[in-house]
């Protein structure tokens, strides 16, 4: 179980301060420092640190040399002082403080909520709670823990298995994780508990959350900032999960022609429900624009005129235009929207601070409730063009949240519109292919003159043919057009691009052989005949594998414990193929893949996702350790004990079809 405890400082107070993502990429930084400059952990002197420092990736260039020198002769006067590996923690700690103190806000916040301050709203957390008590309450497994109190800190106790954070997920999207994989027994060993964390990450990004240094061990410690941010991201994906033209198709409303249609169909979820608000409040008078869930509504008159259009027989006097208190202001726009029927996410106090977070809650949640469009629809012929090919709808998701897997700086929320710019497919073919992108020439959004946009898919398009992508008869205007078929297909031949340099990447493989689509067809039959198991695939596109049988019999393969085979099925009618593609998805993220199709994928033999799953199960048993894999044939502590334990020891960055140095957005 040595592979649970992570890195391990003596000072609590100083360990507190980072993640086990973050020790070890800092651990790994010390270790490489020491094998320049003597060997092993050392020894080497803060000198030698500071001579050095400019390659430390986790300094920025923010800092002059003399400054850096200064920061370090003020806490250390002797430079000649031996460096163990917590005295370089304090260095890093002090050299990212001063960098947070000369950025822009926003940069020192998003630096701070992973290093230095590690501090949780209580509010949040508390709205949070209250969710959880209410969509899993009734919860046979987590009923005899629930409803937490959100005064304490339960939510984060409670978490430390995995098992609230899986359902949550189902919660939020249903049908992603199938709970038969997730380990449920009453008392779980730390291997359950670990793919219970693995499962939950890999299917947290299969749904859209950005997971930023997180890993399954911090899951584990329950570590409250992390555990918090990643609840409040699935909650948020529940809330907004309706505010789309493909689940609202009423949103049309908000437009007047086809291209505008275009336009609301590339916009993130919050700006469309923005746009709907402010929709909604031009109706009752309301002359402000609301741009934001925060300073925009902290005087309440955009609330107040909001739920007054949309449910005027609930108003109640003394009405909130007629308050000029603003805390009691907030409280009589709650007690309209609790007759309403809508859940509160936020106190008085909250909105009058302007609470994002909860605030877009709030706003989501009367949403959801009472959204006040017209059930008369226009542009009818438009939306069914946009949304009547499922297959290319669920290719679209699965290529969007690979890219957003890559940790690229740009989000992106449709793969046909954001991508029109070539902007995000050169930064994702730089996450792919390290250095192969010309920056000099790039243009970097927002761009107005259509020929940049021309000229950055030019440049998309060069450098596809250098990586030998197929791409007859395409060129950058295709792009920028939108042209679906194009987008969807250089896009699948970039992700395949980058499982296959995964492959090759590894150190079992010969650097100098490409690996090809047969050799993962070859593998895939060789694991599953070593075995002693009879299925077998001819090509990825058999109608065999349908059953599920094949996909089964190789996860079994590469690690024995991880399929339950009292819960597969036959396979031969539709319901049982339906079961088996749902436990496979599951049981490949418990035991560390990170895959994005959809059981409907497997059932139609979806043979661009047949490979890519293949290869994520290829990739994840050849980077597994070769120590580990004995230590897991020689463990029999709880080998035929449970139907459910495996021994997944994952990579907890979870970020397997990524590059390996990404660390998230």
């Amino acid at each position: 179980m040595a592979g649970f405890e992570g890195v391990v400082v003596s000072d609590p107070l100083l360990q507190n301060q980072f993640t086990q993502v973050e020790l070890r990429s800092l651990k790994s930084q010390f270790l490489s420092f020491g094998a320049c400059n003597g060997g092993g952990e050392g020894p080497f002197t803060l000198h030698v640190l500071l001579d050095a420092m400019s390659k430390l990736k986790i300094v920025g260039d923010d800092l002059s040399e003399e400054e850096r020198a200064a920061l370090l002769r003020d806490a250390y006067p002797d430079l000649d002082h031996q460096v163990d590996f917590e005295i370089f923690l304090r260095v890093y700690l002090k050299i990212q403080g001063r960098v947070g103190s000369k950025s822009s806000s926003s940069a020192f916040l998003k630096a701070a909520t992973t290093t230095l301050l590690h501090t949780i709203s209580e509010s949040e957390k508390a709205s949070y709670v209250s969710h959880i008590n209410s969509y899993l309450g009734e919860d046979p497994f987590l009923k005899k823990c629930l409803p937490i109190d959100p005064m304490t800190d339960n939510l984060f106790e409670i978490s430390k298995d995995g098992v609230l954070l899986c359902k949550l997920i189902n919660i939020a999207a249903p049908g992603t994780i199938d709970e038969r994989a997730i380990n449920t027994k009453r008392v779980l060993n730390p291997w359950e508990k670990n793919e219970n964390h693995t499962l939950c990450l890999n299917s947290a990004k299969a749904i859209g959350c950005t997971l930023v240094n997180i890993g399954t061990q911090d899951l584990a410690e329950g570590r409250p900032h992390l555990v918090l941010g990643l609840i409040s991201q699935i909650i948020k994906i529940q809330l907004l999960a309706d505010v789309n033209l493909k689940k609202t198709p009423q949103l049309v409303e908000l437009v007047d022609d086809c291209k505008d249609v275009e336009e609301l169909m590339s916009l993130p979820p919050e700006k469309i429900l923005l746009r709907w608000m402010n929709f909604q409040l031009k109706k009752g008078g309301f002359r402000r624009l609301i741009t934001n869930f925060s300073s925009d509504v902290k005087d309440v008159e955009a609330y107040a005129c909001l739920l007054n259009v949309l449910a005027p027989e609930h108003s109640r006097k003394p009405y909130p235009s007629t308050v000029k208190d603003l805390l009691e202001r907030a409280k009589l726009v709650l007690e309209h929207a609790d007759r309403m029927g809508c859940k509160r996410y936020l106190t008085p106090k909250d909105i009058v601070d302007g609470s994002p977070n909860l605030n877009l809650a709030f706003v989501a949640h009367i949403f959801q409730k009472r959204n006040g469009l017209s059930s008369q629809m226009k542009q009818t012929t438009f939306l069914e063009a946009n949304f009547d090919d499922p297959q290319v709808s669920r290719e679209e998701k699965a290529l969007r949240l690979w890219i957003n897997s890559l940790g690229i700086s740009t989000y992106v929320n449709n793969v046909f519109e954001d991508l029109r710019t070539g902007w995000v497919l050169l930064e994702a073919l730089d996450k792919v292919a390290p250095g192969i992108v010309c920056w000099k020439s790039a243009n970097k959004p927002p761009i107005k003159m259509p020929f940049k946009k021309v000229e950055n898919c030019n440049q998309v398009v060069k450098i596809g043919k250098q990586l030998k992508f197929s791409l007859v008869n395409i060129a950058g205007n295709d792009i920028v057009q939108g042209n679906k078929k194009l987008i969807l297909a250089f896009v699948w031949q970039l992700m395949r691009c980058n499982i296959l340099q995964l492959l090759k990447n590894l150190r079992f493989h010969s650097r100098e052989k490409e690996i090809k689509d047969i050799d993962i067809l070859n593998w895939a039959n060789n694991k599953v005949k070593e075995c002693g198991r009879h299925s077998r695939m001819d090509s990825f596109k058999d109608r065999n594998l349908s059953s599920g049988i094949f996909f089964l019999d190789l996860l079994s393969a590469v690690e024995p414990r991880v399929v339950n085979w009292s819960l597969v099925t036959k396979g031969e009618s539709e319901e049982e193929k339906k079961m088996n593609a749902s436990y496979i998805i599951s049981v490949a993220r418990k035991l560390g893949c990170s895959v994005f199709l959809l059981p409907e994928d497997i059932l139609e033999v979806n043979q661009k996702m047949m490979l890519t799953l293949t290869a994520s199960i290829m990739y994840w048993f050849l980077k597994k350790p070769i120590a580990e894999e004995r230590s897991v044939s020689s463990d029999g502590e709880n080998g035929s004990s449970s139907e459910n334990a495996s021994s997944s020891t994952s990579d907890d960055t979870a970020s397997e079809s990524s590059t390996d140095d990404s660390g998230g957005r």
